[in-house]
């Protein structure tokens, strides 16, 4: 993981699930879940970017 891979997934997490998958499902829970809290999206992210 690139540092700033890291640094999106801090700041605006669906926008670095975006980057490495592209839009689809995934995108989608990372902004759901970003826009309910945002830890939960930061967590998602780091999740789904290993």
């Amino acid at each position: 993981m690139s540092i700033l891979t890291i640094i999106l997934n801090i700041l605006f997490p669906p926008l670095s699930v975006a980057l490495k998958h592209g839009v689809s499902m995934t995108l989608l829970i990372s902004i759901l879940l970003t826009l309910l809290a945002w830890l939960p999206g930061v967590i998602h992210a780091f999740i789904v970017n290993k």
